[in-house]
């Protein structure tokens, strides 16, 4: 950190204030971090000691435990921290503290022994818990439990006719039909209890109406709030039971106010919008209408060029709402898959994969077909995999990794399916397609390690697996020779839709057995990573050789709300960042080479699949990607020049 950085300081105390510094927490930058030895800006409330040394606070419980209640008060809240007991653990965050008649009440957070839940609490004036209620389920991928975004005035809180909560929706559909013979109430599942004298961590996200905790670094639970999104107040630490109780790394964020960066576009690449609104994950190029000139399809459009103004339907078409819809086309291609000289589009439209054919010119939507009915992972590759020149589709389906391609004579036929895996080795995150060995033949990359493709002629119904690990899987994953040692090494995504990105350089043995070592590119908020550049959910990512110097480069960004806008994902509203990470050799970095990030853009970010192709033919490869922040050409300003590149 920047010795310049201005700290202020009050007393022995010291709170850093600001979003470019962080504590522990990995999945936001906190506003405040605590890091004294007073508790300046705290008060009490209860019979516990309370006292702060170098950057802990320590709680002495006495008979009913009581609070550290923060001076200043929150609506909408990240929480971040860790704690350990000394014995018997009774301990818990409250939030949203509000005065009543009688003390107060807010939303608590059970963190004692097998006790991991959401409670509505009500206080006495000396701190004593008198009552608390089981806060409900939470919604899952949304981020309201209570309120539907149909732009209906009576649906949405604050307006005439406020929704009901999410525990008054489930009232009334549990009283609107009888329960079946047997039934009984809801089971809470039993937690292992917390171990004593251990360090453990909370993080503590509350937004709108829907509580999610996560401990140590797992998802805990997720609950509806009951105050129709409008509690406010203080954060509270409690201590009760016997024992000494710490509590270290306190950090929070408002997550009332977010910032969206002022837009920049990279001065090697000049952005073209061909589209404003949220149409499609995806983005492919090819010469649709037959012009000698490329058009860009996403979705269900395609835009003419060499303008991009113009735009058809190639099937019925629609705009989503990024908040709680998900888009049409998910991944696209285009290609003659046909064989009549017109290019069609291969379309995985949330599973399914779909064939468009080309109707060459009329002016109308084209045919579609089902050709390959059994996909179930989110993305899915187009590539030639086993080597006819013609490429195939690459899938997770039925619980295994396959390829599928079209019979020449029935093209719109179900497509030929080849299994590569057994069942029980589908990735529905993750893959790629390179020569890993070096054999001349293509093998297929996911999470889980490698599969070898078989000779020619070889009679193994399924390919030798070789296991290594890649990440819990992320996007298409880039095979190719990193460092300039020979060996084709593995790059990839490790989550998309949490963080991480990395290289995985190739090792051989005296005996010629691969093994892959992991380098890291970017993590998550508390790693150090390459350019100092932090996002997460990069469900996306191609490759290509943008800076022409023989070598690919990696090009991949965030989807933004990738499980819609909801804080199931970490850091949902970070910016939609667009990123090339050039590949650099160096034999001065960790295994031979490193990757330098440049921003192409922040309000675009990529979705499922992206392109990097030379659209205009110029030599230079440009970036094409659709998003819920619209269609986006990325044209290549860069040549290739001695010593460097430079500026078309």
């Amino acid at each position: 950190m920047s010795k310049k950085r201005l700290y202020s300081v009050i007393a022995v105390a010291i709170w850093v204030i600001g979003s470019a510094v962080f504590a522990a927490s990995q999945n936001f930058r906190p506003d405040v971090v605590f890091k004294g030895s007073s508790l300046t800006g705290w008060h009490t409330l209860g019979q516990t000691d309370w006292r702060a040394e170098n950057g802990e606070i320590i709680a002495a419980p006495k008979e009913i435990g009581g609070w550290l209640m923060l001076d200043k008060g929150y609506q909408d809240i990240a929480f971040y921290g860790s704690f350990r007991c000394a014995g018997a653990c009774r301990t818990g965050i409250l939030l949203r503290a509000e005065k009543t008649a009688d003390g107060m009440k807010g939303l608590y957070v059970s963190l004692a022994g097998g006790d991991i839940a959401g409670y509505d609490v009500l206080l006495d004036a000396q701190g004593k818990e008198t009552s608390r209620t089981p806060l409900g389920p939470g919604p899952g991928m949304a981020r309201m439990g209570s309120a539907r975004f149909s732009g209906a005035e009576d649906l949405v809180p604050g307006f005439a006719k406020p929704s009901p909560t999410r525990a008054e929706a489930l009232a009334a559909a549990a009283a609107a039909r009888p329960p079946a013979a047997g039934a009984g109430g809801g089971v809470r599942t039993p937690r292992p209890p917390l171990t004593a004298n251990e360090w453990h961590t909370v993080q503590i996200l509350l937004d709108a109406d829907v509580l999610s905790v996560q401990l140590n670094g797992r998802g805990a639970f997720s609950a509806s709030t009951n105050d129709r999104m409008m509690g406010f107040g203080p954060i509270a630490l409690y201590a009760g039971g016997d024992g000494e109780i710490r509590f270290n790394e306190v950090s929070y964020k408002d997550l009332n106010r977010k910032t969206e960066p002022k837009e920049t576009v990279s001065k090697n690449f000049q952005m073209q919008r061909i589209s404003d609104f949220y149409y499609a994950w995806c983005a492919a190029v090819a010469d649709i209408n037959h012009d000698g000139v490329n058009d860009v399809t996403a979705g269900a459009l395609y835009f003419l060029g060499p303008d991009y103004t113009e735009r058809a339907e190639l099937t019925a078409a629609r705009t989503h709402n990024p908040s709680n819809q998900f888009s049409q086309g998910m991944v696209n291609f285009a290609y003659d898959f046909t064989g009549d000289g017109w290019p069609d589009i291969l379309m995985q439209d949330t599973r399914p994969v779909y064939l468009y054919v080309n109707p060459r010119g009329e002016s109308r939507r084209w045919d579609r077909y089902n050709v390959v009915p059994q996909v179930s992972s989110e993305i899915v590759l187009l590539k030639d995999i086993d080597g006819d020149g013609k490429p195939e589709v690459l899938f997770g389906g039925d619980g295994a990794m396959a390829y599928a391609k079209p019979d020449p004579e029935r093209p719109t036929a179900p497509w030929i399916v080849r299994k590569v895996s057994e069942r029980g080795f589908m990735s529905g995150h993750g893959m790629g397609v390179g020569d890993v060995n070096g054999d001349g033949r293509m093998d297929i990359t996911t999470p889980r390690g490698w599969w070898e493709q078989p000779p020619k002629r070889s009679t193994q119904e399924t390919w030798t697996h070789h296991a290594a690990s890649f990440g819990v899987g992320g996007a298409e994953m880039g095979i190719y020779d990193v460092n300039g040692d020979g060996l084709n090494d593995v790059v990839t995504v490790l989550n998309a839709h949490g963080w991480g990105l990395a290289w995985f350089e190739q090792k051989r043995d005296k005996e010629g057995a691969i093994s892959f070592v992991k380098h890291a590119i970017m993590g998550d908020f508390s790693t150090k990573n390459a350019g100092d550049v932090t996002f997460s959910e990069p469900h996306g990512a191609t490759f290509g050789d943008l800076d022409r110097d023989g070598i690919p480069d990696f090009i991949t960004g965030k989807r933004v709300f990738s499980h819609l806008e909801s804080y199931l994902d970490p850091d949902p509203y970070g910016p939609g960042v667009l990123y090339w990470y050039r590949t650099v050799r160096n034999p001065k970095a960790e295994g031979g080479a490193e990757f330098i990030p440049e921003l192409i853009h922040n309000r675009s970010g990529v979705g499922s699949h992206l392109q990097a192709v030379d659209i205009d033919n110029d030599g230079a490869l440009d970036v094409v990607t659709s998003t819920n922040r619209g269609t986006f050409i990325f044209w290549n300003k860069m040549r290739a020049a001695k010593g460097g590149m430079t500026k078309k």
